[in-house]
């Protein structure tokens, strides 16, 4: 057939069976091939504008794809760059605008007048849902790039990567920051180190007492040189109580020029104390912290839905150690806790059996709660949300150049047991009067990976 006998270029116009054919036909097309139904109907140069940027859009996508499934990690890297995201939404708007403008001429030549009455209306409805679905998710994602953009430089800092410590490990040290007026500052309530093997993802988190005594610093720390025997071991502290959550309060507080250059390199002189003192009981490197405040955590958890949490013991709301001026209670069984009981459940230590331990226990449960809900599709849900209330809840020194890295290590760690290492009185620690060497012991032997299933071991 010739070009010039084409009924998609060349219509029977009079032909209402045949336009209407041939418009169902273009808008098919303008949906699966932009561009092409200006190729075969309407202006060729625009059409091949947009079968080229459809082209170059397919590529992309193949090669996204495949890295995916190969190099992983540059996939994670690509999307935990804020200059990326802003590449990816500045090209997710391109493309919306290019949908509109090639819908709109698609409508043009289909000639809409000259089509069966009946299929009007149709024909439009359809161009119109079409049109929505590409430039609409094309803009929802340009968004969803902006906001991760702006989250991720308002979290994450643009220093710097540090490599494994000598085990090949990453250890971050996890704060969770309470302050109060009955309090002199801010005092994190909850201390964690998380350590994580490089190269398997095997993960090991260690709980870190408040109420710990004496606690040690490395011999190039600041503190070490007022303390030399340990956190208050001689002559007290400056400040009220002398336990490993008060050295945040007191370097901040009172003696922030230990460490001068801490903001500088997205920390706190605190902060920075407070890694300190967990290297010094650990024994580990920390290369990063994580500090979370938990009166945002109430609003990061509102974000992502709430968590479902199985309640041992009957928590109260409030009250002290007598039970006086209890608000409520979480009652014991599978629960669904919004972000205000969710931190009750986590925050409460007066009323309940084991005290701090029994606290640092349930920490650790709704660490994994709230890990659980952080799935793709329900951080995408409600991803303005969860990045609001990150941005006003997390402080990290990691940078954006290791987002990718963790990212992909942390899906291996999912599929392996996380070790879990709790220095509480159950597993021979005295916080009062601890042994430092016998603790570090204990952490060593944690971090040994897991020996293989040996029912997984192929047959010899």
């Amino acid at each position: 057939m010739s070009l010039a006998a084409s009924p998609i270029r060349y219509p029977d116009v009079a032909s209402r069976p045949l336009m209407t054919r041939r418009g169902w036909w273009l808008v098919v097309l303008n949906f699966l091939i932009p561009g092409s139904p200006q190729v075969l109907a309407g202006s060729r140069r625009l059409g091949r504008f947009g079968l080229g940027a459809t082209l170059v859009l397919w590529l992309l996508l193949v090669a996204a794809l495949v890295c995916w499934f190969v190099w992983p990690t540059v996939v994670f890297s690509a999307v935990s760059m804020a200059w990326s995201l802003w590449i990816l939404a500045a090209v997710l708007v391109f493309y919306a605008v290019l949908w509109v403008v090639l819908t709109f001429d698609t409508l043009r030549i289909v000639r809409l007048v000259k089509t069966a009455p009946s299929a009007r209306g149709w024909i439009a409805g359809l161009t119109t849902v079409l049109m929505i679905a590409l430039s609409g998710g094309a803009s929802y994602g340009a968004y969803l790039a902006f906001t991760a953009s702006g989250f991720l430089n308002s979290v994450f800092i643009a220093g710097p990567t540090e490599p494994p410590d000598e085990n090949g490990r990453y250890n971050i040290l996890l704060l969770g920051g309470d302050s109060g007026p009955d309090r002199e500052g801010m005092r994190p309530d909850s201390m964690s180190v998380v350590s994580i093997d490089a190269d398997t993802g095997h993960a090991v988190m260690i709980g870190l007492p408040r109420d710990l005594e004496d606690v040690p610093f490395p011999d190039d720390s600041p503190l070490a040189q007022v303390y030399p025997e340990g956190y208050g071991a001689i002559d007290g502290c400056e400040v009220d109580v002398c336990m490993l959550n008060s050295i945040y309060t007191e370097v901040e507080l009172k003696s922030p020029e230990m460490y001068p250059d801490a903001v500088a390199r997205g920390s706190e002189p605190g902060i920075e104390g407070m890694r300190d003192a967990a290297e010094g009981v650990t024994g580990l490197d920390i290369q990063y912290y994580v500090l979370i405040d938990m009166q945002g955590f109430e609003q990061l958890i509102n974000a992502l839905g709430g968590v479902d949490i199985n309640v041992e013991t009957r928590i109260p709301i409030g009250g002290d150690e007598d039970n006086d001026g209890v608000d409520g209670w979480i009652e014991p069984g599978q629960q669904h806790l919004d972000g205000y009981h969710a931190l009750w459940y986590g925050r409460a230590r007066y009323g309940v059996a084991g005290g701090d331990y029994e606290r640092m226990a349930r920490q650790r449960v709704l660490q994994e709660a709230i890990l659980h809900q952080f799935t793709p599709g329900n951080v995408l849900a409600k991803f303005q949300d969860v990045a609001s209330a990150g941005a006003d809840t997390v402080k990290t020194d990691i940078p954006q150049s290791m987002l990718g890295y963790f990212a992909n290590l942390a899906m291996k760690t999912k599929e392996l047991p996380i070790g879990q290492v709790e220095l509480v009185p159950d597993n021979g620690v005295d916080p009062t009067d601890p042994d430092f060497e016998y603790i570090r012991s204990l952490i060593a032997q944690a971090l040994v990976p897991p020996s293989p299933d040996p029912s997984e071991q192929p047959a010899g």
